[in-house]
């Protein structure tokens, strides 16, 4: 069961936030990021690692914690973004804009292993978090279903990525048609090793 906050509700603590974010492997897209205060008696035994759940799943709880949530927040940081401050910097970014965009007052950030620079309360920076924290937990299926829903949009503009299917990960799908139509400007990350070389390849063809 995921019970972290538990024992800050014991201390006194009613309003605890979470961040995730969902996106940072792969080759192209944004990463997305969720933040998200869920009500302190709210239980949902389904409501699991966006990891570990199916697709129908995610859906399904997505609608669930947007509807019972106390205020929530996605963020979208570009692959342009990414190239210019790195992954990891983005998604320290995405998290502490969704904070700033949930305009409801929280006493407490918990956090999937990302630590934050600007918050006032106290933020916790946990190892595994979507698998250990009920709000982290909903912040990954709101980040994921989110970042799924684009990448399904993507695939519409550029069907011959195969987008739909890969959401933009390394697949042997998705280099090869990296390899056979190039990378998308604006849309495939420049510093991710599979299409910075794609890239140094090209130049050398001229």
């Amino acid at each position: 069961m995921l019970d972290y906050e538990f024992k800050y509700y014991k201390q006194g603590l009613t309003c605890i936030a979470g961040c995730d974010e969902a996106g940072r492997g792969p080759l192209a897209g944004p990463v997305v990021c969720a933040a998200v205060i869920m009500p302190n008696n709210f239980v949902n035994d389904e409501i699991n690692d966006s990891k570990q759940l199916s697709d129908k799943k995610r859906r399904e709880l997505f609608e669930i914690i947007k509807k019972e949530a106390l205020a929530y927040a996605v963020v979208e940081i570009s692959a342009d973004e990414i190239d210019q401050i790195n992954i990891y910097e983005a998604s320290r970014l995405g998290m502490e804009k969704a904070l700033r965009e949930l305009h409801y007052q929280y006493e407490m950030v918990l956090t999937d292993c990302m630590p934050l620079l600007h918050e006032t309360v106290p933020v916790e920076a946990i190892v595994k978090g979507d698998a250990k924290s009920f709000n982290i937990a909903c912040a990954s299926i709101l980040a994921k279903v989110t970042r799924d829903n684009l990448l399904i949009e993507l695939d519409k503009q550029f069907p011959q990525y195969g987008f739909r299917k890969h959401k933009g990960y390394g697949t042997k799908e998705h280099l090869e048609a990296l390899e056979k139509f190039g990378a998308i400007p604006h849309i495939h990350r420049q510093t991710y090793g599979p299409v910075r070389r794609l890239s140094q390849k090209q130049l050398t063809l001229f």
